[in-house]
């Protein structure tokens, strides 16, 4: 007797969960397993920062997931570029009613239902019941509690104010509107005046403390210096043990009667277009919003799931926790995901910076705002003949080509590559792995610059983006958008951190090399630490040490009786913080070459010039200097590339604040290509401007060294 084995189905789901969520979701999947022996169920978890780029990589080529979870806002864009399918000719009206209201209309786009709700997550107001016996009902109530909080030394409420994601609440709150019915910005409004006028209020009364991001909301919080904050429920996990505390709805506003109502995100299963095994990938997605999955995933996950019967068991519906956020999600606003979202993000949030820092008022900050993001939302530009490039750039090739073949023949030609034969098969690797590492996707960032990408298409516009850059485009060549103003930067970003490099790596090692110092070993080994350490790592502790409050510099400055620095608030001091950590980095590296470079210079040289009367400062500034720059100038200019290309230090440590004024063109060029609406045409134009920067400083350095010698 012949048994025929079928092949169990095998649904993939991408995800981002960490923790207690990755956990009960695997659980989910065991569950499922066990009792649907003919589906495999294989989750996957995806770092949450490369999780959009992975499936615009890996769905068009059929490499990505049947489902993955992911939030309603990117739907807009993901349905856009083809990346997910409708899924309503797959779902029966009446299911859609066992989940709770406010979780379904988010993952629509006109008629087409494009995901199932696992969770619907918002902000709530935590706070200490050892300092708040009962949360504020207004926002007159929550000022009472500020002002008494004040005046015993603490903080009544911390959250990242600088956040437009947490601001929303209070906007809210006030009657205001991210964008209108039409999909338009709408923050230059009355109701947004009034948001941020209360909001600076508070600042100015400093019952909010400055800079407040949310590691110091959650140690003030932890520590009883604060005795509210808000937060989501992913902030249950960063309280620590033995801090008594509840959640509860924000409070109404007191001006206006609404109650403050912050943006709630709804993470849904959606369908993966080429998803392998469709109808299982559904069947999965149903049990999984549905209420046993649900249960699983609230009582284990300790989520706020959108399913409707899991509320009803008192290990969820009495969860003090769980149900704070459920009385919440009636008063919250869907985050919008249309496409215009991502075009008021950024301008809003420099905004609002502005207004906290007390850089601007209200009124000249939204207006700003505002008009950015209509710059930002202008038509793309028109579509371009391409005829007339390749016809250039085939003419450009034929000339490179006769310019290689009139060189090869100056050289021996045919017969000369044949005697080096063995020397080229040599390099044979290396010149293939550089095309393929290097060359390759160089010419492909170029090609990329001469289009325009828009909904996962994308069109040829030609030298377009070279001239909206060059042409200062997106605002005044004085502004920190421009790229003239940008490159300013850079060079004296690389001007100053390469000058302290050199000056500090020279001294010190000039320094160690003196025989008559003690310990030489020891010191060598602590002063190359900072170069060992990974550069984020050391960003992100200078960044902290730089904080207003409660940073070590200002605790310093403070100690010797000068008054304290908002670092990030003014271009000099953000970008003296800047190049002190870039510096802290790199002296390392230029005193160890020099100390290569010093011990190769004959001691009887400058015993010579001893003989002849010099003293210390002669024998250095003639004998050692000249000998030693030769054998610096590479590593100069390596310094140089390295430091003009230094992202993380500008990116983690001031962000490019204020306002953008202290970004690099790397980091610019970032910006455009991944939070100001994926212009990665516009992007790829940037990289080849600083690649053309950076060949000519390269060629003038070479000219300069051989002119010297």
């Amino acid at each position: 007797m012949n048994v025929v084995v079928l092949a169990a189905l095998h649904v993939v789901v991408w995800h981002a969960y960490r923790a207690e969520e990755q956990k009960a979701l695997e659980r989910c999947a065991q569950v499922y397993n066990q009792s649907h022996p003919e589906v495999v169920v294989e989750p996957v978890a995806v770092p949450f920062d490369a999780f959009s780029p992975k499936l615009e990589a890996a769905i068009p080529r059929g490499n990505g997931p049947d489902l993955f979870i992911g939030s309603h806002e990117g739907i807009g864009e993901w349905s856009r570029t083809g990346l997910i399918l409708p899924i309503e000719k797959h779902v029966q009206p009446g299911d859609l009613t066992t989940f709770l209201d406010g979780t379904i209309e988010p993952l629509r786009i006109g008629a087409h239902l494009y995901g199932l709700p696992l969770t619907f997550k918002s902000l709530a107001l935590f706070y200490r019941t050892d300092r708040v016996p009962e949360p504020p009902a207004t926002t007159d109530d929550l000022e009472r509690l500020a002002e008494r909080a004040h005046a015993q030394g603490r903080y009544a409420l911390v959250y990242e104010a600088g956040s437009m994601f947490y601001h929303a609440a209070w906007l809210h709150g006030f009657g205001g509107k991210i964008l209108d019915e039409n999909g338009r910005p709408a923050i230059d409004s009355k109701e947004s005046i009034a948001a941020l006028t209360f909001l600076r209020k508070l600042a100015d009364a400093h019952y909010l403390p400055e800079e407040s991001t949310n590691a110091v909301a959650a140690q003030l919080f932890n520590d009883g210096q604060a005795d509210m904050t808000i937060n989501g429920p992913w902030f249950v996990g960063e309280i620590a043990p033995g801090v008594p505390f509840a959640v509860a709805p924000l409070p109404i506003v007191s001006s206006t009667g609404l109650r403050a109502k912050p943006l709630v995100t709804i993470e849904a299963l959606l369908l993966a277009a080429r998803a392998r095994e469709p109808e299982a990938a559904l069947a999965f997605a149903r049990w999984l919003s549905g209420p046993a999955g649900a249960l699983i995933r609230a009582t284990e996950g300790h989520q706020t799931v959108a399913a409707r019967a899991p509320w009803d068991d008192p290990a969820v519906g009495e969860n003090p926790v769980l149900k704070a956020f459920r009385l919440q999600l009636a008063d919250t606003v869907p985050m919008s995901n249309r496409l215009e979202m991502r075009a008021v993000w950024e301008p809003a949030q420099r905004a609002l910076r502005r207004v906290l820092r007390g850089a601007a008022d209200p009124k000249p900050a939204l207006t700003e705002a505002e008009t950015a993001v209509l710059e930002s939302l202008r038509p793309a530009p028109p579509a371009a003949a391409p005829a007339p490039y390749s016809v250039g750039f085939g003419i450009l090739a034929l000339l490179l080509a006769y310019l290689l073949y009139r060189r090869g023949r100056a050289r021996g030609g045919v017969a000369e590559l044949r005697k080096q034969a063995w020397a080229y098969a040599y390099l044979g690797p290396a010149v293939a792995a550089m095309a393929l590492l290097v060359f390759v996707p160089f010419a492909v960032g170029a090609a990329m610059s001469l289009f325009n990408h828009e909904g996962g298409t994308w069109t040829f516009i030609g030298l377009r983006n070279f001239v909206d850059i060059l042409a200062s485009r997106d605002g005044p060549v004085w502004a920190p958008l421009s790229f003239y103003f940008t490159l300013a930067v850079t060079v004296l970003w690389t001007v100053a951190n390469v000058s302290l490099h050199v000056l500090l790596g020279v001294t010190l090692a000039l320094c160690l090399r003196d025989p008559l110092l003690k310990l030489r070993g020891v010191y060598r080994v602590l002063l190359i630490v900072p170069w060992a350490v990974p550069n984020y790592i050391t960003a992100l502790i200078w960044r902290g040490m730089f904080h207003r409050q409660f940073g070590a510099v200002n605790g310093l400055l403070t100690a010797l009786g000068m008054k304290p620095v908002s670092w990030f608030s003014q271009f000099w001091t953000a970008f003296t913080a800047n190049v002190a950590t870039n510096v802290w980095l790199g002296f390392p590296f230029m005193m160890v070459v020099t100390l290569g470079a010093l011990s190769r210079i004959p001691k009887e040289l400058e015993e010579a010039a001893a003989l002849d009367g010099a003293n210390r400062w002669q024998r250095l500034r003639h004998v050692v200097l000249p000998l030693l720059w030769p054998a610096m100038l590479p590593s100069v200019l390596l310094g140089a590339v390295w430091t003009f290309n230094m992202f993380n230090i500008v990116f983690l440590v001031s962000g490019g604040e204020p306002d953008g004024a202290t970004e690099i063109l790397v980091s610019q060029a970032y910006r455009w290509a991944f939070t100001r609406g994926h212009r990665y045409g516009y992007a790829a134009a940037y990289a080849v401007l600083i690649f053309v920067v950076l060949a000519l400083q390269s060629a003038l350095s070479r000219r300069a060294t051989e002119l010297e010698a």
